[in-house]
């Protein structure tokens, strides 16, 4: 799916992450691991995570099985896509 035609917005953003159990998010130099299985944030506290200043999902994002990675971070790609 092309995000720029068809931009994720909350629902869908919260949506993808149902078939998930952790997320790593690249967010300027730091990368914020939350473990959805341990952790069970909430949607207030993930919703920033995942959207960027437009209100639509962050790019770049992957899923991997079951982890999903939400901007770009090459060490952290390098480690989930070994």
């Amino acid at each position: 799916m092309d995000a720029r035609k068809a931009p994720l917005r909350q629902e869908q953003a919260l949506a993808a992450l149902a078939e998930v159990d952790e997320i790593y998010v690249a967010k300027g130099k730091r990368v914020i691991h939350v473990d959805l299985k341990k952790q069970k944030p909430g949607n207030d506290a993930l919703l920033p995570l995942l959207l960027g200043p437009t209100g639509s999902l962050r790019a770049p994002t992957l899923r991997v099985g079951r982890t999903l990675l939400v901007g770009f971070d090459e060490a952290t790609y390098g480690q989930i896509l070994r």
